[in-house]
């Protein structure tokens, strides 16, 4: 059995003032045993990971980093290495997100570095792929779907260092969802792929998850589709509430 990840990716959201919402979460998520049920993560703004991390000092929530460069230290003004986050108390990193792929030019082996760079830090990775509405249109989903996953998945892969989420871009912050079967094709096709890549211990140990426009209202059924063990929830997760909606999911 695959344990479920819900994780919570806050994106450029959140101020100081957001303390009483992982507050909220974490009260939430002690009083409902959400732990016993599923891992849960939240994935705010660098700034707030300090903060954030003496709070949730004792609680079963983790806290992981939105992205981080390839190299330990250097001359890049603005970026975050994944030992900076590590220093500052997250144990994951995403890295690949769509957001990063389409807005910063980041190529398959610009994702493949950045999850070299999490292990190096001793972080469990997050690592995004997901096809534009036109390649959908164009039925190219699982081709890309492929290609992302052989190009950027890093040698020494394993099912308790890497996790991978499936985010198809269309369906981020539009309301628009796949239908559950879309995201069951997908996730099967992830399976078979990453089995094919790694073999049956790792590949089919391996954490899937889907993200876009997940609700606490569709949560239950996106969750019980094929091969989906968890969420990468974005808006739907900065608010106490409305994730602790969705990992009610799995009570």
């Amino acid at each position: 059995m695959i344990k479920p990840l819900v994780a919570g990716n806050w994106k450029m959201n959140g101020t100081s003032q957001s303390v009483q919402e992982i507050k909220a979460l974490d009260e939430k998520a002690r009083a409902a045993n959400a732990a016993e049920k599923c891992d849960i993560l939240i994935c705010p703004p660098s700034t707030l990971l300090v903060a954030f991390s003496h709070i949730l000092k004792d609680s079963p929530i983790k806290l992981g980093g939105q992205d981080c460069h390839a190299n330990a230290t250097g001359a890049h003004t603005g970026d975050i290495s994944a030992e900076m986050l590590a220093d500052s108390g997250a144990d994951y990193v995403i890295v690949g997100h769509s957001e990063r792929r389409m807005d910063h030019k980041e190529r398959d082996c610009d994702v493949k570095a950045k999850a070299e760079a999490g292990w190096r830090a001793g972080l469990k990775v997050i690592l995004c792929v997901g096809e534009l509405i036109g390649e959908r249109s164009a039925d190219l989903t699982l081709k890309v779907i492929e290609r992302q996953l052989k190009n950027s998945l890093p040698e020494g892969a394993t099912a308790d260092n890497l996790i991978i989420a499936y985010e198809p871009v269309w369906a981020i912050g539009t309301g628009l969802t796949p239908t559950v079967s879309d995201v069951a094709e997908v996730h099967d096709f992830m399976r078979k792929t990453l089995i094919d890549l790694l073999g049956d211990q790792i590949g089919g140990n391996m954490k899937l998850l889907y993200g876009g426009s997940v609700k606490p209202g569709n949560a239950k059924e996106l969750m019980a589709a094929s091969n989906v063990n968890g969420a990468l929830v974005g808006g739907a997760s900065l608010k106490a509430d409305d994730f602790a909606g969705i990992i009610a999911a799995y009570e």
